[in-house]
């Protein structure tokens, strides 16, 4: 069985749609940048070393240094499709970070998007 085509695209051809998508509703690249490296462990500068070595969206989950527990708080359709109720684990985490972009674009505040109580 091959692969959903996403898990081969570089993360770094997604990240600029990512970007954009939030700065078209008056938010900002930092804002993305804090998001993923909530739902990712990343470093900020983790983060660029990952942009810049050009690897695909399944690695860039795969070597996360560690996935919040909370993204399990995350709910919602994106794509037509209920994020909790996906069973591939690597999806889940990519539509995690989709639905979480999401909620930045229609506005709702860092604090419900980081899921902090």
């Amino acid at each position: 069985m091959s692969k959903h085509r996403i898990y081969i695209m570089s993360f770094a051809s997604v990240y600029p749609l990512l970007v954009a998508k939030a700065e078209k509703k008056g938010r900002t690249k930092s804002e993305v940048d804090e998001i993923i490296r909530w739902l990712t462990g990343y470093t900020q500068e983790e983060l660029e070393e990952q942009l810049k070595k050009q690897i695909d969206y399944e690695t860039f989950f795969k070597d996360a240094p560690l996935l919040n527990p909370s993204r399990t708080q995350i709910k919602g359709v994106i794509c037509g499709v209920r994020v909790e109720d996906i069973k591939e684990p690597t999806m889940q985490e990519i539509r995690y970070l989709d639905k979480l972009i999401d909620e930045l674009a229609k506005g709702k505040t860092m604090d419900k998007i980081l899921r902090e109580k």
